[in-house]
């Protein structure tokens, strides 16, 4: 593999639209209340961005370091462990993607006040406690709500905010549902890992709940996603109603799907529920647009 292709297998290019939803999803909710700004946003994707290829980066690394990349490892294949890039140079990668994303992140403060510097302290303290550290998050159970607040409430709520100079109920319960429905995106990473996870204590909620918690766990997080912004469709034109119920008919289908399959055949699950999560925005962003054009 080519030096440049492995650093783009390394960035896991088919997990990034769980990082750009949210931001994608403010932006049109703030554009609906007359207050979206080009340049905040276009920093907040870069923020956004940024930061989940320095989490990238930085998993590749720790992970290979903590031995839980093993030969038998069922998941993507990792940088590192399969010596396409050298320790050192991942572990400079991550640093130096996770100092583009603040100085991002700093340029966001020209449009908001100080208020922001503890929130991008935050994300920057997660990149790399996630996986490393004396109490790495992942593996002690947090990663799933580490989810729900890095890919749902703090990209759509202070995206919204460094446009509008304000929180909003309705921006809240919205990042509440987009990050319930991208924790599943971990779920099944989890579900098809139990058993190496297990090996390399490595305690996820899958470890520590069992793989049938894990699939009851992932419909939860999905009907509540649903529940969430169902008030948003009783105003909604017939045909809108139609795609979200299309749109649970796929979701229940790829949940299905976790009874199916095996080992590395789950590697097509997670790519069916980071689609769904990028649908599901999509959708909403649809029902924003046509709502603030009436």
């Amino acid at each position: 593999m080519s030096l440049f292709k492995s650093w783009v297998e390394a960035a896991r290019p088919k997990t990034l639209p769980a990082s750009l939803s949210p931001v994608l999803l403010a932006c049109v909710l703030a554009w609906c209340d007359g207050v979206f700004r080009l340049i905040p946003a276009i920093l907040c994707f870069g923020v956004a961005l940024l930061a989940q290829i320095a989490s990238n980066f930085a998993n590749d690394y720790f992970d290979f370091k903590k031995g839980a990349d093993k030969e038998d490892r069922l998941g993507p294949e990792r940088a590192v462990a399969q010596g396409w890039i050298t320790p050192k140079a991942m572990l400079k990668a991550t640093f130096l993607t996770l100092g583009l994303s603040c100085l991002c992140g700093c340029m966001l403060l020209f449009f908001a006040g100080w208020e922001l510097i503890p929130v991008g302290i935050a994300i920057a303290l997660c990149v790399l406690v996630y996986s490393a550290g004396p109490y790495p998050l992942a593996y002690n159970g947090l990663g799933d709500a580490c989810v729900v607040l890095f890919y749902g409430v703090i990209p759509v709520c202070f995206t919204y905010y460094v446009q509008a100079s304000s929180f909003s109920l309705l921006s809240f319960l919205l990042s509440l549902s987009l990050g319930l429905l991208s924790t599943n995106i971990l779920v099944v990473n989890n579900y098809r890992d139990y058993v190496q996870d297990k090996a390399a204590r490595k305690r996820t909620t899958i470890v520590l709940f069992g793989r049938g918690f894990g699939r009851i766990f992932y419909l939860v997080n999905g009907l509540v996603a649903f529940l969430l912004v169902m008030p948003l469709l009783f105003a909604a034109p017939v045909w809108i109603l139609f795609l979200f119920a299309a749109f649970f008919v796929l979701f229940i289908n790829t949940w299905r799907e976790l009874y199916r399959f095996e080992g590395r055949a789950l590697n097509k699950i997670l790519a069916h529920t980071a689609r769904n999560v990028f649908i599901f925005t999509l959708l909403l962003v649809l029902l924003f647009l046509i709502q603030c054009s009436f």
